[in-house]
């Protein structure tokens, strides 16, 4: 359900059929939104920036808000900390958008080079991600949530395109073949996922 107003997509869900558990992407700021679970995900590398509010700085409200949600993930992490649990997301495979196919990752030879193209809120995490699969990603940053069109996507045709997920949805219209995109596996940490099956062994006790 794709609806600017969170408390009214959860009012046309439940309309809809009956539902145990509804999941809200990017929610933390709609009070209206009723809501059982708070977990926030941080980028461990960028962390709160300058602890600033926008506009002086990228914080949406004050940092003291995390005291109150429940769970803090941080992506990028490599252990477990008293700032949260660690979280990555590993690469798993490439995904052609015209046809939806599923490539291997090894599908270009160590060392390719190829168009990474990323319009999400820290780019270079995926142009490290691409090097690190021993790629040579020539990196097209654009802004988060940007719009896309065949003309802003123009590069040089000898070489494959390879983008993030986010951006797939909206080339997917006008992707020629051959333009894919990185499928990840979100990897929490052991700790938080036994503690997740508990919240929801407490808040669904019928199917636990």
């Amino acid at each position: 359900m794709i609806d600017p107003d969170r408390a009214c997509a959860v009012r046309r869900l439940l309309e809809s059929e009956p539902l145990d558990l509804i999941l809200s992407d990017d929610g933390l700021q709609h009070y209206r939104l009723a809501r059982d679970l708070e977990l926030v995900l941080i980028d461990a590398a960028r962390g709160l920036g300058n602890g600033r509010c926008l506009p002086a700085g990228p914080l949406r409200e004050p940092a003291a808000r995390l005291d109150t949600v429940d769970a803090v993930l941080l992506n990028g992490a490599s252990a477990d900390s008293a700032g949260g649990y660690a979280f990555a997301l590993q690469p798993s495979a490439l995904v052609e958008l015209c046809s939806g196919e599923c490539w291997p990752l090894d599908r270009f030879p160590v060392g390719q080079q190829l168009h990474a193209v990323a319009g999400i809120g820290n780019p270079q995490r995926f142009f490290a991600t691409l090097e690190a699969l021993h790629w040579r990603p020539i990196p097209h940053a654009f802004a988060d949530h940007a719009a896309y069109s065949p003309e802003r996507l123009k590069f040089s045709p000898e070489l494959p395109l390879v983008m993030t997920e986010k951006d797939a949805v909206k080339c997917r219209a006008f992707a020629p073949p051959g333009w894919s995109y990185l499928q990840v596996q979100a990897s929490p940490s052991a700790a938080f996922v036994a503690w997740f099956d508990g919240q929801l062994a407490r808040l669904l006790p019928d199917h636990s």
